[in-house]
């Protein structure tokens, strides 16, 4: 099976572009692909809550409740402003569009960096925290989680490289199992709870000591953790060109659908762990815990453990749906190589699929697949795109008055001012426990974005034909590297004449008996081109190739000088190894030399 049938195998037949616009997602399978990210979050957002406040020991696990109540008045605020976006950019709000159209380009691409650190983070998080889900379940399997981890981010990333729609009918099924199965989780536990059926939730909660003094700024760090419940939330808007018409009306839809199946879940899971005294363990998550608590080790309890797994697994998706495309505006607009901006055979743009995938796996195993390492370094990005998009807005509604203007830059300007409080929280109480990597690494990708606009700005100024007079009179020299009379080099030397009247062969002397009976074929045979005898005392086969060829050169600018190298080809790959890659070390040593064309002609044997 040779490598095209392999690729065609795994990926999939190739797509025409025409059918582009039959890849795209209905309101159900868009809310499973854009929002699997946001909902799968309610699986450890409040169990980050808990981390922090049990360093103040069990008494503090009373503002819990605050605390979520917080997070969920913010998830309406940033859903609400995401709307409004939606409706002012309906061919696609991302946070990089939005910014630059309104800030200008720096702010943009600061907004731009910000998001492609979070969806590899998101990556990374989603599916340590599904290993987390699967190994409460099945304990045993906990030493092996950072090898599962990174055979989970290899089977997403081939379920993407497959295409957007095969991926939305891939992870439609698991987001709706999980929202029903948490659903039922938070509903039958409120009545166990409610109806005090359960003796657990209602008796006296275990004392855990405190490690440290119950401060503001304790409180700020369990909020700023909560705050991961709110990853995910943009990439509706990010998403629009993906839905079917119209777009944005149906876009809009699912943001609703997602902000009050967020806070609905996250309220719910915090509530419950609150009032059935849960506490944070290593080795089992909360959800685990509530989930035994209720159910006790029943079928129910594994089908939510498996539910659980699947939606944070299959959450990266969000990411892998939104970073190719991000880095595709990028790539459009000169700020990422232009590889990125180029679809593959299934119509998705594979090579930042593939630079998310690998870059998340890189992060499983240096974090060792441990989602609470991964967290500080979470939401730091987010929050600060939905920052500078939402400031975006707010300039937006203020300088063109489009319809509805006096009241939508309000509803943009709240959701900067909170959401821009919240990246100085996340930013202040997580900085020395791993957000100072984000903050460090957002300046640096700015930084390589600006330089490889500018080698592209710099390209097409040296390219440009404006101001161009043609070209100089140019001279040409060709030659024919010999290393032996035989048909391969009678086929090179023919072809090189067609391509210039004087040809000359050059033939680098390591044995002078070889030289003697090499000129006597020449003479019969080099079809009366002169031939080039280079000493090579050392018997280095390079340096008086390259030697010869630097005098050439030195002529002037304008001289050309071609190398034809004859290169005869076995019949079998193994064979190759039988032979010298004289021609391979020639072609190395020439790659990049200033006006010379290095041409192989092959010979190929029967």
């Amino acid at each position: 099976m040779n490598l095209h049938a392999l690729k065609k195998l795994v990926v999939g037949s190739p797509l025409a572009t025409a059918q582009a616009r039959h890849e795209r997602l209905s309101k159900t399978a868009a809310l499973a692909v854009f929002s699997s990210d946001a909902l799968s979050s309610v699986a450890y957002a409040t169990e980050e809550i808990l981390l922090i406040l049990v360093l103040a020991g069990s008494a503090a696990f009373y503002l819990s409740i605050p605390i979520g109540v917080a997070i969920a008045i913010l998830i309406a605020v940033v859903v609400s402003s995401y709307r409004q976006t939606i409706l002012a950019y309906p061919q696609g709000g991302g946070s990089y569009i939005v910014t630059k159209d309104n800030l200008g380009t720096l702010p943009g691409l600061i907004s731009a960096g910000a998001l492609l650190i979070d969806y590899v983070l998101t990556v990374a998080v989603s599916m340590a925290a599904g290993v987390a889900a699967l190994t409460s379940a099945v304990p045993a399997l906990f030493d092996y989680r950072v090898a599962i981890g990174v055979g989970f981010v290899a089977a997403i990333t081939l379920a993407n490289l497959r295409g957007l729609r095969e991926s939305g009918k891939l992870f439609a099924l698991p987001t709706y199992l999980f929202v029903a199965a948490a659903g039922f989780l938070i509903l039958y536990g409120l009545v166990r709870w409610a109806l005090a059926w359960d003796v657990a939730a209602h008796a006296a909660r275990p004392f855990t000591p405190a490690a440290q003094d119950l401060t503001i700024f304790l409180i700020l760090r369990a909020f700023a953790s909560g705050c991961a419940a709110l990853t995910g939330v943009e990439a509706v808007s990010d998403g629009i060109p993906a839905f079917k018409p119209p777009e944005a009306r149906n876009a809009r839809i699912v943001l609703g659908w997602l902000g009050l199946i967020l806070v609905s879940l996250f309220m719910g899971i915090t509530f419950l762990a609150r009032h059935y005294h849960l506490t944070p363990m290593i080795e089992e998550t909360i959800v685990s815990q509530l989930a035994r608590q209720i159910f006790g080790e029943s079928l129910f309890y594994f089908f939510i453990q498996g539910a659980t797994m699947l939606i944070l697994v299959l959450a990266a998706n969000t990411a892998f749906a939104d970073f190719p495309r991000l880095s595709f505006f990028l790539a459009r607009d000169g700020f990422l190589p232009r590889q990125f901006g180029s679809r593959g055979d299934r119509l998705v743009f594979s090579n930042g699929i593939l630079i998310l995938g690998g870059t998340a796996a890189l992060l499983l195993v240096i974090f060792g697949g441990s989602t609470h390492g991964l967290i500080p370094l979470y939401a730091v990005g987010v929050f600060l795109s939905f920052t500078l998009s939402q400031a975006s807005m707010v300039r937006r509604w203020l300088v063109r008055h489009e319809p509805g203007w006096r009241w939508r830059w309000w509803v943009n300007a709240v959701g900067a001012t909170t959401t821009g409080a919240v990246v100085l929280v996340i930013t202040a109480t997580k900085f020395t426990h791993g957000a100072w990597v984000v903050v460090i690494l957002i300046p640096l990708l700015v930084a390589m974005f600006m330089a490889i606009h500018r080698h592209y700005a710099d390209v097409a100024g040296q390219l440009s034909l404006d101001g161009y007079e043609g070209p100089p009179p140019l001279e040409h020299t060709v030659l024919v590297l010999v290393g032996d009379i035989h048909r391969g080099v009678i086929h090179a030397l023919q072809y090189a004449r067609t391509l210039a009247p004087s040809v000359k062969g050059v033939y680098v002397e390591l044995d002078p008996d070889k030289t003697r009976r090499l000129e006597e074929k020449w003479i019969k045979w080099g079809m009366g081109a002169p031939l080039v005898v280079l000493s090579s005392p050392y018997r280095s086969l390079l340096q008086p190739f390259l030697e010869y060829l630097n005098h050439l050169l030195a002529l002037g600018d304008n001289h050309m000088v071609t190398i034809v190298i004859p290169e005869f080809v076995p019949k079998h790959w193994w064979q190759h190894l039988l032979h010298n890659q004289t021609a391979l070390l020639i072609k190395g040593a020439l790659l990049f030399r200033k006006n010379v064309v290095v041409t192989d002609v092959p010979y190929h044997l029967h």
